[in-house]
């Protein structure tokens, strides 16, 4: 491998059987993933949490991620909401209100539950500070378990959700021959002044604060492994100075979904990531990857 892009090695024979129509493409769930930003003292640009998920987990073992997960038919429970209004959200998202709150709703909510950093507050322009009590463990193990609802959570505490401390950045779609699909959003946002990051989720075994571009050329070097969605993402937020500059650049993202392609040509088996080439790779007929 030339690089850390993640590769299963079942993909070859999913992608046949999706090319001769013996495969049908699973429906894909609505997830969310929050790229947490933090500015550094030094002026090469915010760093942004990642975790490792474990080895033995059945989708992308040992790739370097965000924090996220799949939206809780819950999220779309009625909650106290601060910035842009659902309707705001529903036009930026593509989506109908109700879908739009529960995916904002999902990514703060994962973003508590895998790095213990929660985006809201009592009021509408305040943020809460530490959370790393018992009594804030016991209720992120709660929602964790499913026990707890994040509404019930939020209305619990008096606290109202922050959407406007979230900028909605890329759209990415699990490729159709995946037999786990995600129809993922990736947010950014600034870690909220008192809160600190920790590893609170039992799907990884490792958290890092890194720079983008240190992240990248460890992909290069195929020290990192990243799904074609990390990377990417990790790329965009170069440029960026601090995690302010990141936010204001959101609204104008482009949201059209990014969705793999896999076709038989001159037998091989191509596959593609429209607008990102680097993750293009041919595959000759009863091969693994190259």
């Amino acid at each position: 491998m030339a690089n850390g892009q993640w590769y299963p090695p079942e993909w070859p024979d999913r992608i046949r059987a999706l090319a001769d129509g013996s495969l049908t493409p699973v429906v894909p769930k609505r997830a969310a993933t929050v790229m947490l930003l933090r500015d550094a003292e030094a002026t090469a640009g915010p760093a942004v949490h990642m975790l490792r998920r474990r080895a033995s987990m059945a989708f992308a073992g040992g790739a370097y991620a965000y924090p996220g997960g799949g939206v809780d038919p819950r999220d779309e429970h009625q909650i106290r909401w601060a910035g842009p209004t659902r309707a705001w959200w529903a036009q930026r998202l593509g989506v109908d209100e109700a879908t739009a709150q529960a995916i904002v709703c999902a990514a703060v909510r994962e973003t508590y539950e895998e790095a213990g950093v929660l985006l809201a507050g009592p009021t509408d322009d305040t943020v809460v500070g530490d959370t790393t009590g018992e009594d804030w463990e016991a209720d992120r193990a709660a929602l964790v378990a499913r026990d707890m609802s994040f509404a019930e959570f939020l209305d619990r505490r008096g606290l109202a959700l922050r959407s406007d401390l979230l900028g909605a950045w890329t759209r990415w779609i699990t490729p159709e021959f995946e037999p786990r699909r995600y129809d993922t959003w990736f947010f950014v946002a600034a870690l909220p002044e008192g809160q600190r990051t920790r590893n609170a989720s039992t799907e990884a075994d490792r958290t890092v604060w890194i720079r983008p571009a240190e992240a990248a050329a460890s992909y290069d070097k195929g020290e990192l492994l990243m799904m074609p969605p990390t990377i990417a993402t990790l790329r965009q937020l170069i440029p960026y100075d601090t995690a302010a500059h990141a936010l204001a650049a959101a609204p104008d993202r482009d949201l059209t979904p990014v969705l793999a392609r896999a076709g038989l040509e001159d037998g091989e088996i191509v596959l593609s990531w429209p607008g990102h080439d680097e993750f293009t790779k041919h595959i000759p007929t009863g091969q693994a990857p190259a």
